[in-house]
């Protein structure tokens, strides 16, 4: 493409596209493509004066470069399916319409055509006031429609429209401010899945790419997988967890002939589905839907800021009406009524609440609901997982130790070949071994079964294949050590993880996993502890001896080894039964039991997906540092809603007194107030200080 050099500075390119118009998915495009640049830390295009803004730290040859070789039809771009560059831009242009149309209304038009003007948009805040009292309902409205009707009956046109502009751009505000969080918030949900199982007539499963599936195609999901697609189910019986797209609690069971979602988990069986969908149609609006009609949207605060509001419109009644047979002065009884409490408090705190949430997904943390991060503020007990949580998310095979004459290496590939139907980051460490070893491995087993924090379930010919944790092989199964190797079966060296390979009910190989603790988690546990969370704990289900090792090496309070996921799930319950508010941070599928049970849980994004579905937040980021700075977020945010509630009472309280008295004309107070409702809300917007962990 062609283009032009604005302006420059170290590190900052401003360039003109010399383009005489701009559609809206040309600019998303050009934006994403150079956002994808190595080396580009930030890019922005405006679609309205075509203009480029990009940061870099590479070299400015290579952005030159990107732009000079640039097709918006024939470059390849990979574009979110929704951007909100159509929200923002439909913003600026309906503050801009309201601010023209006030000013020509106020300051062109001639006084008989200004009030009449101002006398037919009244009627949209009469009607509705009109429409609460009929209800029997003394709500904000009711407020509005009376200060307005009384200014333009004391024939003060000018205070009225005011009154009625100031109520239009907070709702213009207001509305922006929801609906980008709101936005932004669907689009973090939407689960990305890069493969899937396709299923094929006389062929083993294949892994492909997602983008390849096309509808009527046949995909497998097994046990703790997303659903990629959205399809019919085939044959197979799971029960799904399509809370994210329902808002149902409970999974719900699906045989042939149901439907299924995209995005939604299998929590228990697995099922094959003919595709009806392909990739990127109707999760986003779905989503959105959810949203929307989801309590989960309001925070406590929000539920009393708006519970509040609404209580105190019979006292702003009773305070105009008393004013008024104490003074008989009219403008006196119009300070009470022009000022009151509601609209500050109905509009700064969800304000401020999603800007939190809009923050904390800048940040890398995905949050499904406002009241989630009054949870995380008010927390005093936090539980790990350990695997994959304090330890590092990409643990590695450090060794192969064979029994009854096996070769290690193909004991490796079987284990791989079980294994990657259920990614979870030991599986993932045992798949990716063997691929660096250029072991390919065809399915050559029946189908696989998962035995939820125990194992792996197939067949090979006619012997049971099992793979899984040593509770599983040996105390379930029965499985039995081959003669003569008990003493070689003592020496597994105790410092790594093992995961045990059973083949025809005999031990065929133990796989030795290196897990290194993530190197934050001690100053992570630490910082915890400091920010005022007083029990921090950690259940897994590894061995005692690795889990008192991790635990004592990272500062944990206490630590319980060998549990089911029915045992965290409980521990859970009993705390919160205690009086405990409790966090729940894991990543894997015997985690999910435990993350329902808590206040609030938080998952890992690398982990399963079943983890991330039944999360209320999820860490993007590839470090535990992001429990920090959600934790002190999440304090901020507490901190400026005590702020809006003392600030909301002061100054209207004030406004009052002054009115009251004669000091300030209602005119004035209802000014004063709706600005400072105004000011409160851009401050609410503004995000809650920037207090980085990794500096402490």
């Amino acid at each position: 493409m062609r283009c032009q050099i604005l302006h420059e500075s170290p590190g900052r390119l401003r360039i003109d596209t010399l383009q005489s118009y701009m559609t809206a998915e040309q600019a998303d495009r050009l934006e994403y493509y150079l956002k994808d640049i190595t080396g580009v830390t930030n890019a922005s295009v405006s679609r309205r004066t075509r203009h480029v803004t990009v940061c870099y730290e590479t070299d400015r040859d290579d952005i030159i470069s990107a732009l000079s070789v640039f097709h918006y039809e024939t470059t390849p771009v990979n574009v979110p399916d929704n951007t909100g560059r159509e929200l923002a831009e439909d913003f600026q242009d309906r503050i801009v319409r309201h601010v023209a149309s006030r000013f020509i209304t106020r300051f062109i038009l001639p006084l008989p055509i200004r009030s009449a003007v101002t006398l037919v948009r009244s009627g949209r805040f009469l009607l509705t006031g009109f429409k609460a009292i009929l209800q029997g309902r003394l709500e904000v409205s009711v407020l509005d429609a009376l200060t307005i009707g009384v200014s333009m009956l004391r024939g003060d046109f000018n205070t009225a429209g005011d009154v009625m502009f100031l109520l239009g751009l907070s709702e213009i505000l207001e509305d922006y401010t929801y609906r980008k969080s709101v936005d932004e918030l669907a689009r973090s949900l939407v689960l990305n899945t890069d493969a899937a199982w396709l299923v094929q007539e006389g062929k083993p499963d294949t892994l492909v790419p997602i983008s390849t599936i096309r509808e009527n195609d046949t995909v497998r999901v097994h046990t703790g997988n997303l659903i990629p697609l959205d399809g019919i189910v085939m044959s197979g019986e799971a029960e799904v967890n399509q809370s994210s797209m329902t808002g149902e609690s409970m999974p719900v069971r699906k045989s042939p002939g149901a439907y299924v979602y995209a995005g939604t988990v299998v929590e228990s069986g697995e099922c094959i589905f003919s595709v009806q969908k392909e990739a990127g149609s109707g999760r986003y609006d779905r989503i959105v839907t959810m949203i929307e009609e989801s309590e989960k949207m309001k925070s406590a605060a929000e539920s009393r800021a708006s519970s509040l509001s609404d209580k105190l419109v019979p006292y702003s009644l009773a305070g105009t009406a008393l004013t008024y047979c104490l003074t008989r002065n009219v403008n006196k009884a119009l300070a009470v009524l022009m000022v009151d409490y509601s609209c500050a408090l109905k509009l700064c705190i969800p304000i401020a609440v999603l800007s939190a949430m809009r923050q904390a997904g800048n940040m890398h943390i995905q949050v499904k609901g406002g009241r989630f991060l009054e949870a995380v503020a008010k927390a005093d007990t936090i539980v790990f997982d350990k695997t994959g949580t304090l330890t590092m998310s990409e643990p590695k095979v450090a060794g192969i130790i064979p029994f009854g004459g096996n070769d290690p290496e193909e004991m490796l590939r079987i284990a791989a070949c079980l294994e990657e139907h259920f990614p979870h980051s030991i599986a993932n460490a045992v798949t990716a071994e063997a691929q660096r070893r250029g072991l390919l491995h065809e399915e050559m087993h029946s189908e696989t079964e998962y035995v939820v924090a125990h194992g792996i379930v197939s067949h090979i010919g006619h012997r049971r294949a099992l793979i899984g944790s040593y509770h599983f092989i040996f105390e379930d199964e029965k499985c039995r050590i081959p003669a003569g190797e008990e003493e070689k079966f003592r020496d597994l060296p105790d410092h790594y993880s093992h995961l045990y390979l059973s083949i025809g009910k005999r031990l065929a190989a133990v796989l030795l996993i290196e897990d290194p603790i993530r190197p934050e988690a001690s100053n992570v546990i630490r910082q915890l502890h400091e920010s005022g969370i007083a029990n921090i704990v950690m259940m897994t289900g590894d061995s005692t001896r690795t889990a008192q090792s991790v635990a004592g090496s990272v500062g944990i309070d206490t630590c319980y080894s060998e549990v089911l996921p029915e045992d965290k799930a409980a521990y859970v319950r009993q705390q919160k039964k205690a009086g405990h508010i409790v966090i729940m941070v894991g990543d894997g599928i015997n985690d999910a039991p435990a993350l329902s049970e808590a206040d609030v849980s938080i998952a890992i994004s690398d982990g399963a997906a079943i983890a991330r579905e039944v999360a209320d937040i999820i860490i993007s980021q590839n470090d535990l540092y992001s429990l920090i700075d959600l934790r002190k977020l999440c304090t901020q945010l507490s901190d400026r809603l005590s702020f809006d509630y003392r600030y909301i009472m002061g100054i209207n309280s004030g406004l009052i007194a002054f009115g009251v008295t004669g000091i300030l004309q209602p005119s004035v107070t209802a000014y004063i107030h709706n600005l400072s409702t105004l000011a409160l809300s851009l401050w609410s917007m503004t995000d809650l200080k920037d207090n980085k962990s990794k500096l402490n």
